[in-house]
């Protein structure tokens, strides 16, 4: 059962900013360092997907099915940790963010050593993708409103509909602003690395954010999730 949002701490919450921003900086890797596909917004690549099964120019239909299928795979995986280990929340959140890591180290270290090859491409698509599906797991069995780390399209919604005269819940407004500049912070650095020095750059500032999340963890007691 995923966590009431009452119940964590603010140490998680703010871990989950981080992650959103990484979503925003693995996204500019694969999108406009590679494929132009994404790997944590999946809404964006179905549309994608679409768009290549129409024959739409420079759009690669294998490598977005290959992330959609990964993010699948990715998300799977979380699930299970957080079924084997959900009650010890710290051990539960340790375990996904050390296992994404992995993924993103790998395909950094891939990107040094294969790049400019372009058979690669799928590769890093695959182990970032499926970096993000697990973390994409995570957030949602955190169940934090606002923070799914990958996607910001209900976020930006509920930032709109509150603000109108006769909306409800203008309390989350700090949250949802926090959401949507993190995923456009993450982007905009995420799209600049890419650009102006490579897309390994860019995954080495993903994963040096990852390790700031997980020393967030640091800071709670290992308590239950349920």
């Amino acid at each position: 059962m995923a966590a009431p949002a009452r119940r964590l701490q603010p140490t998680v919450e703010w871990m989950l900013v981080v992650l959103t921003v990484v979503s925003g900086l693995i996204d500019a890797v694969t999108f406009v360092g590679l494929n132009q596909v994404f790997v944590a917004n999946m809404t964006g690549n179905v549309a994608l997907l679409g768009f290549a099964m129409a024959g739409t120019p420079s759009l690669s239909g294998g490598a977005t099915l290959a992330s959609l299928l990964a993010f699948l795979g990715g998300a799977l995986l979380g699930g299970r940790i957080h079924g084997v280990l959900g009650q010890r929340r710290r051990s539960w959140l340790a375990t996904a963010l050390g296992l994404q890591s992995v993924l993103v180290t790998a395909a950094t270290v891939l990107s040094v050593l294969v790049r400019p090859h372009h058979h690669q491409d799928y590769s890093l698509v695959v182990l970032l993708a499926l970096a993000m599906g697990l973390q994409g797991a995570t957030a949602r069995q955190l169940a934090v409103p606002d923070l799914t780390t990958t996607v910001v399209t209900q976020t930006l919604t509920g930032l709109a509909a509150d603000l109108a005269p006769a909306g409800g819940d203008a309390g989350r407004w700090r949250r949802r602003v926090l959401a949507v500049t993190a995923l456009l912070t993450g982007a905009l650095v995420g799209a600049l690395l890419v650009l102006k020095i490579g897309l390994t750059a860019a995954l080495v500032a993903a994963l040096a954010l990852l390790g700031v999340a997980a020393a967030a963890l640091w800071g709670g007691a290992d308590q239950p999730s349920t």
